[in-house]
């Protein structure tokens, strides 16, 4: 190459190409000369992971021609991953790329590059949907296409009729002002690019091409559609959604969404009876339920000791025991359960636990959780059913008695969230051991029949390590028996504070047996409704859940059922305050701060050092 500095990088992203890359170079390299001066531009073929001979044959090529350059990658990048890789090497400040398949007809290559070569754009494109282009396309690529352009108008506000036309040309500077924030590495990088571009207030050229599709496409229209579709809707979340909900939102609804479900319940029972029977509830024994729930607290301490441990990592129990306080206060005072990523904060802050195993134990956590709370409402069930008593549950289900007139929608939509989350608890399960008993990865396997994009390959590693947190402490045996024994003590004493508050009711008169099995489900039942974070602390759905099940099983009235669902929640949650201000100022811990590190830990801006609060 001459003296003269290189103005122009053109990249062509090439995997398995080894039939047309000699051809594609040479057209590139003769159509560029025909416009630009020699010395002032570059080819540069960056090839994807090929397994042909693509890599040989550029190599030989660029060592005959000091025009041409090549960077092989042994493993898939993903078309974006090899053009961002490409585009920080190359020397041009107007930087190209095509698809090797020359579908867009090289008569439009000058037109593309002095767009932006003159300055008078940041960004130019190809567009297949102009007036005027002429293309060939096949019927189900033409369907895909509009569809796709068309969403990503509708929920990106982008101006551009063809975002994944393969033509584009970008100033350098303004391209990695840009990439800073593109996350998409494979099909989905063009449309990225140009939507940010556009929302940063760049000047794009989107000009009509002539377009004719070559050979096989390397686009799976179902996997790949479906894959950018998800794409679009992160997009559409991070600059439409992610803005509004600031912490003040975020409280706020949560608030509405508690008044609701409780207006809901009032629409049903009479709120001025619930607070009377609620005033009559014998003191002694309502304050007994507390200091049995405050014993469980202890319990929680220590399993998440022992799953710690699995993890690798070696803590105190009553340290533990602080951070579960303050993160489940994170619960009660902020929706959306962001008090669970409090903990990962919490035991990095002050243990320097990573993030990422503070995160793995806590879904170690549920996982055992749920698997007990759905046991043990289902091995109650089985009995009712074994008794036939459970006439009543199916009229407060169905709503075709007085339970069901009586408690309303709510209720009934609770006990259906319970009922969806104990079965995704137990088909979980299912799937983790099976994939736990065999060599293949399952997960990898199912993720990628939808989509084969970066999201999707980012959801399936953090599933990926999720089952195999889980795999790690349930194949140690003596773990695994620790941990689910805690998990079954720990919701038995959860019951009990339920049994102590209903029995402190006088016009509860239940047998214990009876008193208990109806504890055991309504507790059950109630917990798995208020996994959804609809509200802080579940509440609305706990309630909801725990009277429709007392008043379908039990003679026991409505206010009185409801009025019981409300001071037990209410036992625990004022132990659970109690205990996490006291973790806070033990632990030197500010929840607020907690909670906006650990959004940001999630978010993926992990911060350098632990806010000291």
């Amino acid at each position: 190459m001459s003296g003269r500095a290189v103005e122009v990088s053109v990249v062509l992203p090439a995997y398995n190409e080894e039939a047309t890359i000699e051809n594609t170079v040479e057209t590139t390299l003769d159509t560029l000369a025909g416009f630009l001066p020699a010395g002032t531009f570059e080819v540069i073929v960056a090839e994807d992971g090929c397994d042909d001979r693509t890599p040989e044959i550029a190599d030989r090529m660029a060592a005959e021609d000091d025009r041409i350059r090549h960077f092989h990658s042994d493993e898939r990048l993903g078309r974006g991953g090899a053009l961002n890789r490409a585009f920080e090497a190359a020397d041009g400040e107007t930087l190209v790329y095509f698809d090797t398949d020359l579908a867009t007809d090289m008569k439009h290559l000058e037109h593309l590059v002095e767009s932006v070569r003159s300055g008078e754009y940041d960004f130019a494109t190809g567009s297949r949907w102009m007036p005027g282009d002429e293309a060939d396309r096949p019927a189900k690529r033409d369907v895909a296409s509009r569809g796709f352009n068309g969403l990503t108008r509708l929920f990106l506000s982008s101006e551009m009729r063809d975002h994944q036309c393969g033509f584009k040309a970008f100033d350098r500077t303004a391209l990695f002002d840009v990439l800073d924030d593109v996350e998409d590495e494979h099909w989905f990088w063009d449309t990225e690019v140009l939507v940010r571009a556009q929302r940063r207030g760049y000047a794009v050229e989107e000009f009509a091409v002539d377009w004719m599709p070559k050979g096989d496409s390397k686009v799976d229209i179902v996997r790949d559609v479906f894959g950018m579709g998800s794409q679009i809707m992160r997009c559409w979340w991070e600059f439409a959604v992610q803005p509004r909900i600031t912490r003040r939102v975020s409280i706020l609804a949560g608030i509405f969404l508690t008044i609701v479900a409780v207006a809901l319940m009032g629409q049903y029972l009479p709120l001025g009876e619930v607070l009377d029977q609620m005033s009559a509830a014998d003191p002694a024994l309502v304050g007994a339920a507390a200091l049995v729930y405050l014993l469980s607290w202890p319990l929680r301490g220590t399993r998440y000791r022992d799953i710690l441990e699995e993890l690798g990592y070696t803590e105190d129990a009553g340290f533990l025991t602080g951070a579960i306080f303050v993160s489940q206060t994170g619960n009660l005072v902020f929706p959306a359960r962001a008090g669970d990523a409090v903990r990962a904060y919490v035991v990095k802050a002050r243990r320097s636990i990573p993030y990422p195993t503070g995160f793995a134990s806590l879904a170690v956590e549920r996982v055992f959780d749920l698997l007990t709370i759905t046991m043990l409402a289902g091995v109650v069930l089985m009995g009712l059913a074994l008794t036939g008593a459970t006439g009543g549950l199916e009229s407060a289900l169905f709503g075709s008695g007085a339970a069901g007139s009586e408690v309303g929608d709510s209720g009934q939509t609770a006990v259906y969230v319970a009922g969806g989350v104990g079965l995704a608890a137990i088909l979980a399960v299912v799937v983790i051991v099976a994939s736990a008993r065999s060599d293949r990865n399952y997960v990898r396997a199912a993720v990628s029949r939808f989509s084969s994009d970066s999201y999707a390959d980012y959801v399936a590693g953090i599933i990926e390590r999720f089952t195999g947190d889980v795999q790690t402490v349930a194949g140690n045996r003596r773990a695994f028996l620790s941990v689910g024994a805690s998990s079954l003590v720990i919701w038995s004493l959860d019951v009990l504070t339920a049994l102590l508050v209903l029995a402190a009711f006088p016009a509860v008169s239940l047998s214990l047996p009876m008193l208990v099995t109806v504890c055991f489900f309504a507790v059950s039942v109630g917990n798995l409704a208020k996994v959804l974070p609809l509200s802080p602390g579940g509440i609305g759905l706990y309630e909801g859940a725990f009277t429709l099940l007392v008043i379908g099983l039990t003679p026991i009235p409505s206010a009185v059922a409801l009025g019981a669902a409300i001071l037990d929640h209410a036992v625990k949650n004022v132990v659970t305050l109690i205990g996490g201000v006291a973790s806070m100022l033990w632990l030197n811990v500010s929840l607020t701060t907690a909670v906006e590190e650990s959004a940001d830990v999630r978010t993926g801006t992990e911060p350098t050092e632990p806010a000291n609060d």
